[in-house]
């Protein structure tokens, strides 16, 4: 069945008004024009849509029906003429990140990207390192860890080697690696990265280590600023806190923990957008001009 496309709209917004007088005002069109349009789409269809009331208008049955689908398919439509601009389409892109490389490395180079991808719509999620990229509907995911995760492909970043860091006023009390069992020790939810860190500074740490638990380094690095405790972080992720002093890092000492990863679904397919966010980040965390300590 071929049916008019004007037709169709008119009733659409005919049809959210419950007016003919305001679907014209929206459309730009006489009242009449309207009335004719959705007129002649009943007679097509072989059905009324619309109860003509003394006031207004009622969907009948058939009208509820076909609104639904008409509301999607337009509001569809209008989306992705929405994502053109200057002539080109505006592709997006969902990119989810733990929460460290988001603030401490991605966000200040954004306006870079942006410049040299401005037709990349880039949607940007923070996480605590935990996400499901099927479900959250996301090309790609830029995590902490060994980048053994089932089903992706994983491409490395960069090493975030752990170093404690705490308020300056507290690290002005800490005179070797032993003085932090005094202290209380903020911990993620990776419990072995202290008694690794201490091990590596020829600490015996107590068999249980005691401190709150974040499910988030950011949430720790605040807490940490505010003078809850020490925090076992990558100090150059942190970078900028340390260079103004909001916070203090007492001790170079630094282990290994994993690394970022810049990962997605292998049954994935890869996207223009895709494809140039990954050449551009794996460039940029290459980059001399880039690295993450800056």
């Amino acid at each position: 069945m071929h049916l008019p496309l004007n037709a169709l709209r008119a009733f659409e917004v005919s049809a959210r008004h419950l007016s003919f007088t305001r679907a014209a005002i929206e459309l730009n069109v006489t009242q009449t024009a309207v009335s004719a349009q959705v007129k002649n789409l009943e007679e097509r269809l072989g059905t009324p849509l619309f109860r003509r009331l003394p006031r207004g208008l009622a969907l009948t049955d058939e009208g509820q029906a076909l609104l639904p689908a008409l509301a999607d398919a337009f509001g569809r439509m209008a989306a992705v003429l929405g994502q053109f601009q200057g002539g080109r389409y505006r592709e997006p892109l969902t990119v989810a990140a733990v929460g460290t490389f988001a603030v401490g490395w991605l966000m200040p180079r954004l306006e870079a990207f942006g410049r040299e991808h401005p037709f990349i719509d880039l949607r940007l999620l923070t996480n605590n390192n935990r996400v499901d990229l099927a479900g959250e509907g996301l090309d790609y995911a830029i995590r902490f860890g060994d980048g053994a995760w089932h089903g992706t492909q994983a491409d490395a970043l960069q090493a975030a080697p752990l170093s404690p860091v705490c308020a300056p006023a507290l690290a002005r009390r800490l005179r070797a690696p032993a003085d932090l069992l005094g202290e209380p020790l903020l911990r993620s939810y990776r419990a072995d990265e202290w008694t690794r860190w201490f091990e590596a500074a020829g600490v015996a740490a107590p068999p249980l280590l005691r401190g709150p638990v974040f499910d988030s380094s950011l949430a720790m690095a605040a807490a940490a600023m505010q003078g809850a405790g020490v925090a076992l972080l990558p100090a150059a992720m942190v970078a900028a806190d340390l260079r103004h002093e909001r916070l203090a890092q007492p001790f170079a000492l630094e282990v290994a923990a994993g690394r970022y990863w810049l990962t997605r679904l292998q049954s994935r397919p890869v996207s223009p957008a895709m494809q140039a966010f990954r050449q551009w980040l794996l460039a940029a965390v290459a980059g001399p001009a880039n690295a993450l300590s800056q």
